[in-house]
């Protein structure tokens, strides 16, 4: 950053003294909370996590140094639940990461899958498997994607982060609906649950189980596991 665009000294200084201000606002409101979920704790958390993250940045851009804490952003959690209390539908949301580790074996496996139905309709097909895109279409064409998960090495696959989301709803959508963009549109406060995984827990000393992040009653109850954070950002407050 060139000097002209640093922050100034007086700019950190007030940027140190709204993170004072929001202590003082955060205790207040933990002080005060009428519940677990108590909306003025939630939003005095976040309005500290903006105010340590704004300082954290101009320290680093003037001084270059760092805060030895880390404060969530409020991105990185889930609001309170605000969904139907008996909800009688539910949307199940998956995101699995792989990386293509062993193409050929990748292309191997689709290439037997695309042999083997050749074999039983006739005929020598298009050799779809014969490309990346190709036998990743073969293969989860042919098999569930638990099944995908589960066997991944033998598609030469490797796993990364993974996650899965459980939103209720009134009532089930039409037929259709939705397929144009399935993604769309999520409403976090209608999240009931949701589990994460991902290899920046392997280090940290908890047992090997997924955390779990499930609203009851309008209450958030955290069932700890192995440390695998509920929030967007694997941070939780």
């Amino acid at each position: 950053m060139s000097d002209a665009a640093q922050p100034t000294a007086a700019e950190v200084r007030a940027a140190a003294e709204s993170v004072k201000t929001a202590l003082d606002r955060h205790l207040a409101a933990v002080e005060r909370r009428s519940g677990e979920d108590d909306p003025a704790v939630s939003e005095a958390f976040n309005q500290l996590a903006a105010a340590a993250e704004a300082y954290d940045e101009l320290l680093y851009d003037r001084y270059d140094e760092v805060t030895p804490f880390e404060i969530p952003g409020a991105e990185d959690t889930l609001p309170p639940y605000a969904g139907p209390e008996e909800p009688s539908a539910l949307s199940v949301l998956i995101r699995r990461d792989y990386t293509v580790a062993e193409p050929q074996r990748l292309l191997a496996q689709a290439q037997r899958v695309e042999a083997a139905e050749y074999e039983q309709i006739g005929g020598d097909g298009d050799e779809a498997a014969g490309t990346v895109p190709g036998a990743l279409g073969v293969l989860f064409g042919e098999f569930e994607p638990d099944e995908i998960a589960s066997r991944h090495k033998e598609f030469g696959l490797e796993e990364g982060d993974s996650t899965l989301w459980v939103t209720a709803a009134d009532e089930a959508p039409e037929a259709g609906e939705w397929l144009d963009a399935p993604f769309e549109h999520i409403d976090a406060q209608r999240v009931v649950c949701r589990f994460d995984v991902s290899a920046v827990f392997d280090d940290e000393d908890v047992e090997d189980e997924d955390d779990l992040e499930f609203v009851e009653d309008e209450a958030t109850v955290d069932e700890t596991g192995d440390g695998t954070g509920a929030g967007a950002g694997d941070t939780e407050r």
